[in-house]
């Protein structure tokens, strides 16, 4: 027909398309992470946190078994403190003549292999000393002090007993005394020690049952090394 020409044919440009959708996609890859890259990473922290858990625990572990030791070491060096202040302030007896040639007597004393007994002098906490009949002995796993005032025999009524815990947690109480057992011998060890002589030295040997407690030398006391009364 004249006068109409023959007009083109718009078509959608599906290059340009795809290249927009292409580098949109670029750019949501470039701002994000994928899912690989997030189920790494929250492995990566779960080791992290299982670590750090794992640490604090231990160090608390450590910590309470230091608290422990620190606890039954200080416990162990209290007793020990006790015992050597008793037995080395053993008393002497007053009526006993004093010859340097020989021991020195106690008012009593009556050592074995488990246990001890003598007459001695306990701290009343306010600055002074009480006199009293003394008896170191291990039962139930508790080294014991077991005490009563001393009395003269013409006391009409008999005092009692009491008991105070040194220490808890002792498999074994051993005693060893030192000195000279029969006249005219050499002096040597001994499980038994029958006073009033008192001997040169007292060796205490205690078992704690707990494991995690560093190994404690045995306590050896001179008791004879204690200034005489007057």
């Amino acid at each position: 027909m004249a006068g109409f020409g023959t007009q083109p044919i718009c078509r959608p440009d599906h290059d340009a398309d795809r290249e927009r959708s292409r580098s949109m996609t670029d750019r949501f890859r470039e701002s994000g992470f994928t899912l690989l890259e997030l189920l790494v990473s929250l492995i990566v922290l779960g080791l992290l946190v299982v670590g750090l858990n794992y640490g604090v625990r231990t160090g608390l572990d450590l910590l309470s078994m230091q608290s422990r030791q620190t606890s039954g070491t200080a416990e162990l060096d209290s007793a020990y403190r006790v015992l050597r202040r008793l037995l080395t302030d053993i008393p002497r007896n007053p009526t006993s003549p004093i010859n340097p040639a020989t021991p020195p007597l106690a008012i009593l004393f009556n050592g074995t292999a488990d246990r001890l007994s003598f007459v001695g002098d306990l701290p009343t906490g306010i600055g002074t000393i009480r006199r009293a009949d003394i008896t170191i002995l291990l039962r139930e796993q508790s080294l014991l002090l077991s005490w009563k005032p001393h009395r003269h025999e013409f006391a009409t009524t008999t005092p009692a007993t009491m008991e105070s815990e040194l220490l808890h947690g002792v498999d074994r109480l051993e005693f060893a005394y030192f000195g000279l057992t029969v006249p005219g011998s050499s002096a040597g060890w001994a499980a038994e020690w029958a006073g009033p002589a008192i001997p040169e030295l007292i060796r205490i040997h205690l078992g704690v049952s707990n494991a995690g407690a560093r190994p404690w030398p045995d306590l050896i006391v001179a008791p004879q090394l204690a200034t005489p009364e007057t």
